[in-house]
C-alpha cells in the first residue's frame, strides 16, 4: 500500500512538472523608442514569452501598461512594431505617442526634462500559445530591462581630437548600410540647438528629429548617406554673432571623415536648427564654397556679415510668431538680395498635410532662386492650446518640430550639387 502511494505521487509529481515546464511565461520585457520632431517617445511595450503565442484573438484588454494608453496588440515572430500581427513569441503592444509619459526628452519653457524610458506591463487576462497551452495572466506589473531605440542605435559614437588646441568633440555618425567603398556618398551635417547642449553624445539624437531623419530606412532607401550629428557640450554662437572654436573643429572632422570614407566632397549638406542654424550661417560666411547646400531652421545672424553666401543654396524656415529668429531672417534674406542672390518668399501653414507641403515646395522650386524663404503662419507651429498664450519660444522650438518632416525640402537638400 505504501508502494502505491509512493509511486502515485512521484506520477502527480511528474505530471506537475511537465505541465509547470509547458506551461508558457514572460521572459523579458523590452521598451520601443521612436524620435519625433518634439523629441524621443516610447511607443511600444515588447513582450517576450517562451512559446509562440497565437496572434488571433488577442486585444488591447488582455494589457495594462502603468500610466500609458495602449493603442495596438498583436503577436509577432520580431522584435518590432508592424502593420498586421502574426504567430510568434512576442506581442507588441503599441503606446500613444501623446501620453504624459511618453516623452524621454522634451524642452518646455526653456527647461529640459529626461525621464527613464521604462515601461511596467501587466498581462491582465490568460493568452493562447501556439502549442495550445495558455501564458497566465500576472499578478504584478513587469519592468521592462531593455530598450530598443528605433535609428538611434543605427549610430555610433566617437570622440575626435582638434589638433590646432587639443580640444575634444563628441559626435554620432551614421554610416550607410552596406557601405561600399567603391561609391561616393553624400554627407549632412546637423547641428543641434542651445537647448541640447550637454556632455551626453545621445542627446543630439534624441531632442527631436533633425539628426536622425536622415537615417531613417525609408530616407536611406532614396539616398543613402553619411549623417553626423556633433554634440557640443558648450554653447556654440551667441547674440554678437560670434561663434567658437567648434566653427572649424567641426570643418576639420568633416575633413578627417572624408579621408577616412568614401565621403563626396560636392555634396556636402549642413543643416542646423536655432544656435545650429547659426553655426551653419557661420560656416557658411567663412567657408562659402563647402557645402553644396544649407537648410537654416530657426536662426539669425547679423545680417551686415552674410554676403559671402548669396550664391549658396539655401532653404530657410522660420515662425512669424519667433520674435527674433523671425526678424533675424528678414533682414539677411534682404541683405543676400542686394548682394546679388534671388530669393522667393512665401508664407505657409505649419499644420499643412504632407499633399499639401509637397505642393508648396514645388511651387517654390518652380521659382528661379538660390534661396527659398518659408515663414510658417503666425502660430501654427505650436499646438492650438497654445496659440493664445505668449509665443516667441514655444513658435522658435515649433519651428523645427515642422521643418523636417518636410519631405519635398529633404528631396530639394539632396538636389543640389557644389558649382
Amino acid at each position: 500500500m505504501k508502494e502505491k502511494i509512493f509511486f502515485m505521487a512521484i506520477l502527480v509529481f511528474a505530471l506537475f512538472a511537465t505541465c509547470c515546464k509547458a506551461q508558457n511565461k514572460i521572459s523579458k520585457v523590452t521598451a520601443l523608442t521612436e524620435v519625433f520632431g518634439n523629441g524621443q517617445k516610447v511607443t511600444a511595450a515588447i513582450v517576450e514569452y517562451d512559446k509562440a503565442i497565437k496572434n488571433s484573438g488577442l486585444s488591447a484588454n488582455d494589457f495594462s501598461v502603468e500610466g500609458r494608453t495602449i493603442t495596438k496588440v498583436y503577436a509577432s515572430d520580431s522584435v518590432e512594431k508592424s502593420s498586421a500581427g502574426k504567430d510568434g513569441k512576442y506581442v507588441i503592444i503599441e503606446l500613444s505617442p501623446d501620453d504624459e509619459l511618453a516623452p524621454t526628452f522634451y524642452q518646455d519653457a526653456g527647461k529640459t526634462t529626461r525621464r527613464d524610458a521604462r515601461v511596467n506591463i501587466k498581462q491582465l487576462s490568460a493568452i493562447k500559445s501556439v502549442d495550445g497551452m495558455s501564458a497566465p495572466l500576472t499578478v504584478e506589473y513587469i519592468e521592462s530591462t531593455r530598450q530598443i531605440n528605433l535609428v538611434v542605435d543605427d549610430f555610433v559614437q566617437r570622440t575626435y581630437t582638434y589638433n590646432p588646441t587639443g580640444d575634444t568633440l563628441q559626435y554620432n555618425l551614421f554610416i550607410p548600410k552596406d557601405y561600399d567603398p567603391a561609391i561616393s556618398y553624400p554627407l549632412v551635417l546637423f547641428m543641434h540647438d542651445a537647448g541640447a547642449t550637454s556632455s551626453n553624445v545621445l542627446t543630439t539624437l534624441i531632442q527631436g528629429n533633425g539628426a536622425i531623419v536622415w537615417a531613417t530606412p525609408g530616407e536611406q532607401a532614396k539616398h543613402p548617406c553619411f549623417v553626423l550629428a556633433p554634440q557640443y557640450e558648450v554653447q556654440i554662437v551667441n547674440d554678437n554673432s560670434e561663434a567658437t572654436v567648434h566653427l572649424d573643429m567641426t570643418i576639420d572632422l568633416i575633413k578627417d571623415l572624408m579621408k577616412e570614407y568614401s565621403i563626396d566632397g560636392n555634396r556636402l549638406y549642413t543643416t542646423g536648427q536655432s544656435g545650429g542654424c547659426m553655426m551653419s550661417i557661420a560656416m557658411d560666411i567663412k567657408y562659402p564654397d563647402f557645402f553644396a547646400a544649407s537648410y537654416l531652421v530657426a536662426g539669425q545672424w547679423d545680417a551686415s556679415l552674410v554676403a559671402p553666401m548669396a550664391n549658396d543654396n539655401l532653404w530657410i524656415t522660420v515662425s512669424e510668431g519667433d520674435t527674433k529668429a523671425f526678424p533675424g531672417m528678414n533682414a539677411i534674406t534682404t541683405a543676400l538680395e542686394k548682394a546679388g542672390a534671388r530669393v522667393s518668399r512665401a508664407v505657409w501653414d505649419g499644420q499643412s498635410t504632407p499633399q499639401e507641403f509637397e505642393r508648396e515646395v514645388n511651387q517654390m522650386l518652380a521659382e528661379d532662386s538660390n534661396v527659398k524663404y518659408v515663414a510658417f503662419k503666425l502660430g501654427t507651429t505650436i499646438p492650438e492650446a497654445l496659440r493664445s498664450q505668449t509665443r516667441g519660444g514655444s513658435e522658435h522650438r515649433g519651428t523645427w518640430q515642422v521643418a523636417y518632416n518636410i519631405e519635398g525640402i529633404r528631396e530639394w537638400l539632396f538636389e543640389q550639387t557644389k558649382k
